[in-house]
């Protein structure tokens, strides 16, 4: 199958000018191909800078891509300490602006540029005859058109997190009660810190995002008389979120666990477990959350605020007219699903992959980052730095070095936070926490351990329980 059609004169599309997007276009510019980066927001990485208060739980050296590195040198750039663990705001100003920035990238960038749908000029997707060497056309939102001769889709799941409702659907008016219900990782004690103070809050969800939120909100309502707590989950317990056993491969998860199991233990946050959201009713008192059991049985908290941290799940609506392969589950690229599926594998054993697993049946369309792992939570930025060096070589017809797949990734593993951290988290150093997983058998030359996806606020020693700290995120988001 091409890589593209086969008209050399039109650039490569990538939506997206997030860090995967951006390595994208930095591999494209070394290559010498031609190519236009379309970002829906105002700058580049638009959503990282939405949560520029967290801090990654992955150092420095596994945060740059190889090719951006490379561009970056030759420029002059001053790059950060290896070892840091930076903000989302850091990565942001210190990596990703400088890298756009960059007269090789620069004049490639379109800014305000929302894509809204994806199609063959003159064909739909039942039109097979001169498919494959007919060229893309992207719409954007403003109306204007583009013409491509391969697109990258690396525009993430930021804008499109999962609902409330425990079935997967809204909640009975989710959708009503604008202004209540907040987006995973609010700043809750920074920016947005007035909209949680003295008030009753509901934080949905069992991963590293509702930890880190609770953590935060535990801190708020020390400092803050009248701040509540309430923790809803599905499970019949905590026990994943706590850890324990072989869920701690991780230490710093496990202390991010153990802070947390301390502060339901104490009553400083109210564990609902069992707790599938169904309703969601503004009342004279305040907002009523309805969870049904199995059984029928219902059961009701009453708070002032809803932090949803359940998640995110891809949109494949601007790709509808194009011929594409999804699993029915992952949602991600079918012969990706396998390799990510969260049921069998964690951060650490998903196998390096590259064009191959990210095409789909139209030919010169990939999805990649975030996007491509589907409704997966264990994607890692440097397996996105991949991702799009296989494809971006694909492109180029060098076939060779786009099934070459690998991660350099030390085989002490790189789940790593340093757990002797000093106050000051910008000084915070990385330590390998975590061993290697050994790979599946698979073409291609990788190691199964991971970069870190997970986010924290702030790096998390070991400590015993009481012991004032900052939190953070674990190795798989």
């Amino acid at each position: 199958m091409s890589a593209s059609n086969t008209d050399t004169t039109l650039p490569v599309a990538v939506i997206g000018a997030g860090p995967v997007g951006l390595a994208a276009a930095a591999h494209l510019a070394e290559r010498g191909l031609d190519f236009v980066v379309l970002e829906a927001g105002p700058q580049a990485a638009a959503s990282v800078a939405r949560w520029g208060h967290v801090r990654v739980f992955s150092p420095w050296r596994y945060d740059i891509d190889t090719a951006a590195r490379r561009l970056l040198d030759a420029a002059g750039w001053t790059a950060p300490d290896p070892e840091l663990l930076p903000t989302g705001a850091e990565l942001v100003d210190s990596y990703l602006q400088p890298l756009a920035k960059l007269p090789a990238i620069a004049p490639h960038l379109r800014y305000d540029a929302r894509v809204v749908a994806i199609s063959r000029v003159g064909l739909d997707r039942v039109r097979s005859r001169g498919r494959e060497e007919t060229p893309f056309v992207i719409r954007l939102a403003t109306g204007a058109e583009i013409l491509a001769r391969a697109v990258i889709d690396a525009s993430g799941t930021w804008a499109t997190p999962n609902v409330l409702g425990a079935n997967g659907l809204p909640a009975h008016g989710e959708t009503d009660t604008p202004g209540v219900i907040e987006q995973a990782l609010p700043d809750v004690l920074g920016a947005d810190r007035d909209r949680f103070a003295g008030a009753r809050v509901l934080v949905v969800g069992a991963g590293h995002s509702a930890a880190n939120t609770l953590l935060n909100l535990a801190d708020l309502a020390a400092r803050e008389p009248g701040t509540t707590v309430y923790w809803a989950i599905r499970a019949a317990n905590a026990s994943r979120v706590y850890g324990g056993g072989d869920n701690d491969a991780l230490p710093a998860r496990g202390a991010l666990g153990t802070r947390l199991h301390a502060h339901v233990e104490a009553g400083r946050i109210t564990l609902l477990t069992g707790f599938s959201v169904h309703d969601v009713r503004v009342t004279e008192g305040g907002v009523e959350v309805v969870a049904l059991d199995a059984a029928g049985g219902r059961r009701a908290v009453t708070v002032d605020r809803i932090v949803a941290a359940t998640g995110f799940r891809p949109d494949h609506t601007i790709s509808t007219e194009l011929r594409l392969d999804l699993d029915p589950i992952m949602e991600s690229p079918r012969a990706l699903a396998p390799l990510i599926d969260p049921n069998q594998h964690s951060c650490g054993t998903v196998p390096p992959h590259g064009a191959d697993d990210l095409a789909h049946p139209e030919p010169g369309f990939y999805t990649v980052g975030m996007k491509s792992y589907g409704r997966a939570p264990t994607f890692l930025m440097a397996t996105g730095y991949e991702q799009v060096r296989s494809v971006v070589a694909a492109l180029a017809g060098d076939w060779e070095a786009a099934r070459d797949v690998r991660l350099q990734l030390p085989e002490t593993g790189v789940c790593s936070s340093d757990l002797a951290f000093a106050d000051d988290p910008t000084t915070a150093r990385s330590g390998a926490c975590c061993g290697p997983t050994p790979a599946p058998e698979r073409a291609g030359r990788g190691l199964a351990t991971g970069l870190t996806g997970g986010l924290s606020v702030t790096p998390l020693p070991l400590v015993a329980i009481g012991t004032p700290t900052e939190s953070t995120g674990g190795c798989c988001g």
